[in-house]
Parts: structure tokens; sequence; C-alpha cells
């Protein structure tokens, strides 16, 4: 068993002059503080890769940075299931008897402290060195390519996958540490400029600098108690020529594992946290989970399923489409909001119910998944 106790985010957008280290440093110290603990009650760290600033021993160069001097430390990288993987661990560590109080954080200077070159290079290290990366693909182009593929097989139109855009941004306008306050209409993403078609920019994630972490802790610290309930991983191919066929991808293999470890179904859920790099990773993982059928998740959207006051809110922050995306941080920004809506400190974002949350983390190109449960206990 453990709990969430304590969760920490900073704004995402520039940072100037801030480290990756100084952003984690900022996302850890408000998570232990909410978790009512001090950073000498913390034996456990969990931290994030950094792409601006790698290094062999990560974990260990944070826990020096922050001050402390935890009896477990361990890096993770599993690209953007990462922040979701860590906590699965941390949850598991606990659960072991391993450390009693895991920090775990991730956070990039990624928009001040690394050139655009430099980025689209190191995002471009998930293809395969000999058959994928000589050939120039980037992030997105791989992402527009299984774009194409899920729109001829399913009948998705780019105005659909905009939608998913329209929708992530309604949400950031209520969340004064967003990235971006600016409503866009679906007009306006179809005429955004062309990164790697069908994805135009407005269905791409932006590069962000920022922090988020969470405190695990074996029993709960105070009176907000949410509990991980199950969770489970998947990881079915590394490079885009080796991934299965898209009706056989990860998430579904997650997600079935989850609700068995959780005895819980969707019928259960009424907060979703869901990874959503590009809107096309969106639209599929929504259906890959069971939030929507095959080819109807941005019909959900337009009939206002998924908003804020709708049916099972989503991403009420604005997702990494408009909240940010600063690397590891960029997913734990869904698991830190789904906190606050679950301990009911959402302010002008608080959904009617979040007592159980679904969270779900995508790493690579749809290659790596981490679904879990959370549950808010008396």
């Amino acid at each position: 068993m453990s709990f969430v106790t304590g969760v920490g985010l900073t704004s995402y957008g520039k940072h100037d002059g801030l480290s990756s280290l100084d952003l984690m440093s900022r996302a850890a110290e408000l998570a232990i503080s909410d978790a009512g603990l001090k950073r000498a009650d913390i034996d456990g760290i969990l931290c994030g890769y950094s792409t601006v600033s790698p290094h062999i021993m990560l974990a260990t160069v944070f826990a020096e940075h922050f001050g402390i001097r935890p009896s477990y430390a361990h890096a993770v990288q599993v690209g953007g299931a990462t922040g979701l993987a860590m906590t699965m661990l941390a949850h598991h560590l606990v659960d072991a008897g391993v450390a009693k109080h895991v920090l775990v954080v991730g956070g990039e200077n990624r928009l001040t402290g690394q050139s655009r070159d430099a980025s689209i290079q190191a995002l471009a290290q998930v293809g395969h060195p000999d058959y994928e990366v000589t050939l120039g693909p980037t992030i997105p182009a791989y992402y527009g390519l299984v774009a194409t593929r899920y729109m001829h097989e399913y009948g998705l139109t780019q105005e659909d996958l905009a939608e998913f855009a329209v929708l992530m941004r309604k949400h950031a306008l209520t969340h004064p540490g967003a990235q971006f306050h600016e409503p866009i209409t679906v007009a306006d993403v179809m005429a955004s400029k062309p990164v790697a078609m069908p994805l135009k920019l407005l269905d791409c994630c932006p590069v962000s600098d920022g922090g988020a972490a969470c405190v695990i802790s074996r029993e709960a610290t105070g009176d907000g108690r949410v509990r991980i309930r199950g969770c489970a991983q998947a990881h079915t191919h590394q490079h885009i020529t080796a991934a299965p066929a898209l009706s056989e991808l990860g998430a579904e293999i997650s997600i079935a594992k989850a609700k068995a470890a959780s005895g819980l179904a969707i019928s259960d859920v009424r907060y979703a946290a869901v990874y959503d790099s590009f809107t096309i990773t969106l639209a599929m993982l929504l259906e890959d989970l069971g939030l929507a059928k095959r080819g109807e998740a941005a019909a959900r959207v337009r009939a206002g399923y998924f908003n804020q006051d709708g049916e099972m809110p989503l991403n009420t922050h604005g997702g990494l489409l408009s909240y940010g995306h600063c690397g590891v941080g960029g997913a734990m920004a869904h698991l830190v909001e789904t906190h606050l809506q679950m301990t009911g400190r959402a302010e002008n974002r608080q959904v009617r119910d979040a007592s159980v949350a679904l969270l779900h983390g995508d790493g690579g190109v749809l290659s790596s998944h981490v679904s879990m449960f959370l549950e808010r206990v008396r």
C-alpha cells in the first residue's frame, strides 16, 4: 500500500536563469511541504532524466544539490512514461518497506537551456540508430506517420485532432501556471504552421521550462488520503519499425493489467489524466484505454464529455499541449493536477467528483506505457 502524500509544481514556460536542478528543487520543496514533511524525512529519491543536464548519476547529483542523504536513490528513463513509472516504483518501494517517504521529481530548463537543434537531436534518438535516425525523422515525424495510419483506419480528420488541442487550451486558461493563456479554435489549429503532416504546430506540445514532484509514503500524512490502488506497465517495442499493429499497442495491455491489479473498471473512474504530447497521442490513448470507442474520442470532445464539468473531466490543467512540456516533469504535472482534484484543492478548476482517477503515461512513440488508478479514501 502507498499514498501520494504531497505534490509540487512550478509554472511552465520560460524560467530564465534557472537550471534543471533549480526547477526540480523548487518542485521538490513544494511537494515535501505539501506532505507536511521535512527534507530529513525523505529516505528515498527517484529522479527523472534531463536532456539539458545529462549525468550518469543524476539522482545523487540532485540529492546533493537539494541537501538530502537518502538510503535509496535511483534515476529512471522511459521517455514520457518516466513520471508514472517512477511513481509506480516508489509505490512498490514503500510497500516493500525499502523506504518510508520517496521523493519523485523531474524537471528541465528545456526552453531556455537547450538550443532548438540540440533538442531535436536529443529527442530524435528514440529512433533506431541505423534504420531510422540516419533518415532524419524527428519525434513529430514519427507521430505524423502514426497519425496518418490511424486516420486512415478509423476515419479521423485533421479537424477531429484539432478538437483535442482546443480542449486542452480551454482548460489551460483556468490555470495561472500554464504556458499558454490565449484561447484557440479549430480554425486556428488548422491554420497553424505544418510540422509533420497531418500534425501542425498547435497539434504539438510546446517546449517548456518547469519542474514537478510528488512524495509517495507508506502511510498517509494528512487529511487528503489519496492511495495508489493499482498500476501496471507494458513495453511493446522501442522503434517504430518494430511497432505492432495499431490495435495491439501497449496501452491496452497496461490498462488491462492495471484493472486486474486494482479491481477497478473504467466505469469506476471519475477523473482522467492522459498523456497528450500530440493531439493524435491523446486521441489514440483515450480509445486504447476504453474512455471512448475507436474513432469516437473526438465526438466525445465535441459533446463536452471531457470538459471540466463533463462526465469524464480530462487534464483540467491543460495537459502537455497547453500547460507545457518540460520532459519528465511534463507528464508529472498530470499527477499533480489529479492529486489537487482528488483533495478538493483545484480552486476554479475543481470537478464535481474525483474520487477515483485513471492516469496514463506514454514513452517513445507509443512504446512504453504506465497505467495507474488512484482512489480517495476516508
